[in-house]
């Protein structure tokens, strides 16, 4: 199935600002079950001076810089991707999560080690609770590692509410733990956190939901903003993506754009900004299927 991805920001400054920069996460990336056709960024008004990179873990990014007063600035990213149905991978597959852990206390392969970057403590998943004993109720002696992130996966889906009022971007994760409440950025936390907590790696996936499933399927919750959803290392199957807003695996209606240690990591639109005291933001989103593509012979 191929997807329009529709991301547009706009800042409304009280006052001029006088320069601003703008490190920015909006481009798709291409993984085993997504291509990326097409992606282009438009910034109103024009930025003095871009550049665009790839970050520490493989996310395409863009820096701006605006070196001329403006009271307004508009980001809209367009994109243009594929997805392909791949099948789930069966849990009891997987290996057992001790040795998984044991496993990483050597790390004796490439994919290995750069796992073991997933295990620690990170700037926005610095607990200072001990999730382990909720994270343990999932993970019984022998169980498969997915079999596991699977159950805490549906376990924080049930626990937490989702309400868009109780925190913000920069809520710890201990907070969200207490009120058992917040968005799907909060419960990725989450599910990170647990699952370092036990020694198992664990990232942060940023991406999009399609807005209007098709017929007869639910419309998912967090389809009209930026989504997220944390990734579990399961040796054979490598990383495997769960969503605990919606507690599923995603698949066909997730749009992948990056990932990284926590949501600061990959966070669609960072910014330092001199003068415009107060501001609004106003953000749109949309993902909307164009057509299937053809069947290959």
């Amino acid at each position: 199935m191929e997807y329009r991805v529709r991301h547009r920001t706009i800042y409304r400054y009280l006052q001029p600002v006088a320069q601003s920069q703008h490190l920015l996460h909006l481009a798709p990336r291409p993984t085993t079950r997504q291509s990326v056709i097409d992606c282009a960024v438009r910034v109103t008004p024009e930025p003095t001076r871009r550049v665009e990179r790839l970050d520490a873990f493989g996310n395409r990014a863009e820096w701006l810089a605006l070196e001329d007063p403006h009271t307004t600035l508009e980001i809209l990213a367009e994109s243009r991707v594929v997805e392909a149905t791949l099948p789930e991978p069966d849990p009891a597959g997987s290996w057992p999560w001790e040795a998984v852990r044991r496993r990483l206390e050597e790390a004796a392969d490439v994919e290995e080690r750069a796992a073991v970057e997933f295990l620690f403590d990170s700037p926005l998943v610095r607990p200072s609770l001990d999730l382990s004993d909720y994270a343990l109720a999932s993970f019984t002696p022998g169980r498969p590692v997915l079999a596991g992130a699977i159950d805490l996966m549906g376990r924080i889906h049930a626990d937490f509410r989702y309400d868009t009022t109780v925190t913000d971007a920069t809520t710890p994760v201990d907070r969200v733990f207490a009120i058992r409440a917040g968005v799907c950025q909060d419960l990725a936390h989450v599910g990170i956190a647990c699952l370092r907590a036990i020694g198992l790696p664990a990232r942060y996936v940023s991406g999009y939901l399609l807005t209007s499933p098709p017929p007869g399927m639910p419309r998912l919750v967090g389809a009209d903003a930026s989504h997220a959803w944390f990734a579990a290392w399961c040796p054979p199957f490598g990383w495997v993506d769960l969503d605990p807003t919606n507690d599923l695996l995603p698949g066909i209606g997730h749009v992948t754009v990056g990932w990284g240690r926590d949501y600061g990591d990959v966070a669609p639109i960072n910014g330092v900004v001199v003068g415009g005291r107060d501001h609004t933001i106003e953000v749109g989103v949309d993902v909307a299927p164009l057509a299937e593509p053809p069947t290959r012979s």
